[in-house]
Order: C-alpha cells, then structure tokens, then sequence
C-alpha cells in the first residue's frame, strides 16, 4: 500500500510521486491507494469515473508513449483541498492513440490540471491538455 503522508509531503511532491509510480513506471498497484473510489475526471464536457477509467487511460498512454516522462511540474495555485498544476510530458510516440497512428516522433505537451483531496486521495481533476500529434 502506498499511502503518502501528505503532513510531511506536500501536494505538490504527492502529484510528482504519483506521476512517477503511475505513468512513468506503470504501477497500476497504487490507484486504489491514491484515489477516491469516486474519482471524477473533468476533460473538456466529458466526465470519466473511477479506478476503470484511469487504469485504461494510463495503459493507453504508456503503449502509445511507452518512455513518457514528466519533465515539469509547477505549482499555480493551492487551497485547503486543491492544487492547480501545470505538467510538461514528453515521449516517443510508438503506437496508435486516440486514433492517430503512431508517428515514431518524439512529442512533448502541456497539461493544466486542478485537483481535489479529501485527505490524501485525489477524488476530482479538471485536466485541459494541449495533446497533440
């Protein structure tokens, strides 16, 4: 169980911590840990739930991107049960994603993401992406 305490660690190094263990290094182990068994995802006017909805997205980011890397991650805001980030991901695109077929060119972009805990789980994201090929 990956339970972070959130006191010592702040949110910013609990998302970096994440990002790694999740997207980087596919440990598909620490969702339950890490998120609210009602996750929401908030994607432009889409909503995506739960630990199915992550999981699939995750494995289909590291197939398409299998040496994706988070290159920045900054701190633009921070209240009582919320961190807006902005993240700088990049990677080689290998295979098909979203439809696009895989172009074997190295692709970089920026995400926008406002969080929200109860405790140390994330329960809520709104995510913008500028994911493109």
């Amino acid at each position: 169980m990956f339970k972070p305490d959130i006191p010592d660690m702040d949110r910013l190094d609990h998302i970096r911590q994440l990002l790694i263990q999740l997207v980087e290094m596919g440990n598909y182990d620490i969702i339950e840990d890490l998120f609210s068994c009602k996750y929401l995802a908030h994607a432009g006017n889409k909503v995506y739930r739960g630990y199915p909805f992550l999981k699939r997205y995750v494995r289909q980011i590291r197939k398409a991107i299998p040496d994706i890397r988070i290159k920045k991650l900054e701190e633009l805001s921070q209240s009582e049960d919320r961190l807006t980030s902005q993240r700088f991901y990049m990677g080689t695109h290998s295979s098909s994603l979203m439809g696009i077929p895989a172009s074997k060119k190295r692709v970089a972009w920026y995400e926008m993401v406002v969080t929200r805990f109860e405790g140390y789980k994330i329960v809520e994201e709104w995510i913008v992406s500028d994911l493109a090929f």
